[in-house]
């Protein structure tokens, strides 16, 4: 069987890894003239790393993942530590250890994996087409391609999900909400001052949050949360100026974190949206995956492993079920749409309790965290792995 897969990030390229290595002839197609990934890092809980198991590049990534052992929140102004813990219990717990990765290297091993000449950029996807024997896709170019099942892992502003979704209630279209917060993230040299190299460390107060984690090659993933309307201006010429505004008066080790930073290299700035979690990913011979199917703000991690998942389930349901392409497809959606839409809902709630929405309630989170063993935080990160298709009921222990 021919597949398209539309966009050529994590979601696209490991579907179609997974779709190659069950025999079908796969093609992705990505409106990217480069690969310039957006963010600089991305964590993988233990669901996604045992997805990228599965697809066989469990060793590579673990290469590429930093060694989180530890967990730490310290007050931002004092530099206070609050609370540190170990991380190991996730890993007893879920068979896996978890691993934050800079998301080139990752985008970097999946493309090549799939093989760099099955994809091509610069392909803006303009309109789908189903006849119900095949798909057509038609590009900004006028160019086409014809297979006979597409994949829209486009992102969030998918142009695949708008053929899925025109069909649906009278044509509404899933509404794309503001999380309340700009977060601004970027790669550094790993440095003792702001955090321990082995260490999840996040300075948090003022509804803000400043934190790093480590990745491959002694360097820190950072990124700072400032809630603020959306639609302010920033330009690269405004380089740190906000973050300095914002945090200037906080601790040392942000101090540290702030003065390491070299924006013309790595800083990127990105408002929070999600959308509103909807059910229809399947159209006919087209399906989505990926934040073209769960787009969610990155307050509990678990975007790019939901596009994992995504690969997963979708494998594994055209893989076993024969009535039709259509059925697998459905079957996949049944599979999946609850779950993304609880994870959706999750990060909502832990920002708005982490940001200040409502400053009673995160006050007392704060305080929840003086002196904290960690169990509660544990719970809840394992508690979002355990649901993980790819556990097939031998999850957590």
């Amino acid at each position: 069987m021919k597949i398209i897969v539309i966009g050529a990030g994590v979601a696209g390229t490991s579907a179609g890894i997974a779709l190659q290595r069950l025999g079908h002839d796969v093609v992705v197609h990505d409106r990217m003239r480069e690969n310039k990934p957006v963010g600089a890092a991305l964590s993988l809980w233990s669901n996604g790393v045992k997805v990228l198991n599965w697809l066989g590049v469990g060793g590579q990534v673990a290469a590429l993942g930093g060694a989180m052992d530890d967990m730490a929140y310290l007050d931002g102004p004092s530099g206070e530590t609050l609370c540190r813990f170990s991380l190991a219990p996730v890993t007893e717990a879920t068979g896996q250890r978890p691993y934050p990765v800079a998301r080139a290297d990752l985008q970097q091993l999946l493309m090549e994996t799939f093989g760099t000449e099955n994809i091509h950029l610069g392909k803006q996807l303009v309109a789908v087409a189903d006849d119900g024997e095949q798909v057509t896709a038609t590009f900004a170019d006028g160019s086409t391609d014809t297979a006979d099942l597409l994949l829209g892992a486009d992102g969030a502003r998918s142009v695949v999900r708008d053929h899925v979704t025109a069909a649906t209630d009278g044509g509404a279209r899933p509404r794309r909400t503001y999380s309340g917060y700009t977060n601004y993230n970027g790669l550094i040299a790993a440095d003792a001052a702001v955090g321990p190299p082995n260490q999840w460390t996040t300075y948090v107060a003022e509804g803000k949050r400043a934190a790093v984690m480590p990745v491959a090659d002694d360097r820190f993933y950072f990124w700072f949360d400032v809630p603020q309307p959306s639609g302010l201006p920033y330009g690269p010429a405004d380089g740190t100026s906000p973050l300095v505004d914002a945090f200037g008066h906080w601790a040392p080790g942000v101090q540290a974190l702030l003065a390491a930073i070299e924006p013309e290299r790595s800083l990127n700035r990105v408002e929070i949206w999600d959308i509103d979690p909807f059910h229809t990913w399947v159209r006919g011979r087209v399906a989505l995956l990926g934040d073209a199917a769960h787009n969610t703000a990155p307050d509990i991690g678990q975007g790019a492993c939901l596009a994992l998942e995504d690969t997963f389930a979708l494998a594994i349901s055209l893989a076993t079920n024969t009535v039709s392409v259509e059925d697998s497809l459905r079957r996949y959606e049944r599979s999946r749409t609850e779950r993304a839409a609880d994870l959706v809902q999750r990060a909502r709630a832990r920002g708005h309790e982490t940001h200040g929405y409502d400053p009673a309630r995160t006050a007392s989170w704060y305080e929840s965290l003086r002196g904290t063993d960690g169990t509660g935080i544990l719970r809840g990160i394992i508690g979002n792995i355990t649901g993980s298709p790819v556990n097939l009921g031998v999850g957590t222990l």
